[in-house]
């Protein structure tokens, strides 16, 4: 079964403490439904349209557990705290195998 990833770009953080806020809630929100954390905000060398910025990617088990983990009641929390305090391109994405 192809694995489940969240990939998400910030294109800017306009309030870092709701950042902040939604951190702590979308972590154990993540680990509670499965995902584990490969990278968050380490270095990025950005090409073409691409922008240099916070970069977070996720693993799951499955696309649908990935997809699954977007919609609990825990990560809708950690949303809710981030509100308009960043603007990101958030993707879920099945991988290849």
């Amino acid at each position: 079964m192809a694995k489940g990833y969240w990939v998400s770009v910030y294109r800017t953080i306009a309030d870092p403490e709701k950042l902040a806020a939604y951190d702590k809630l979308a972590g154990p929100a993540v680990n509670a439904a499965g995902g584990r954390l490969l990278s968050r905000g380490s270095r990025v060398a950005a090409h073409d349209a691409g922008i240099a910025e916070r970069t977070v990617l996720i693993e799951f088990d499955s696309f649908e557990q990935a997809v699954a983990a977007h919609a609990s009641a825990a990560y809708q929390e950690a949303l809710a705290v981030l509100a308009d305090g960043v603007e990101r391109d958030f993707r879920i994405i099945e991988g290849l195998d």
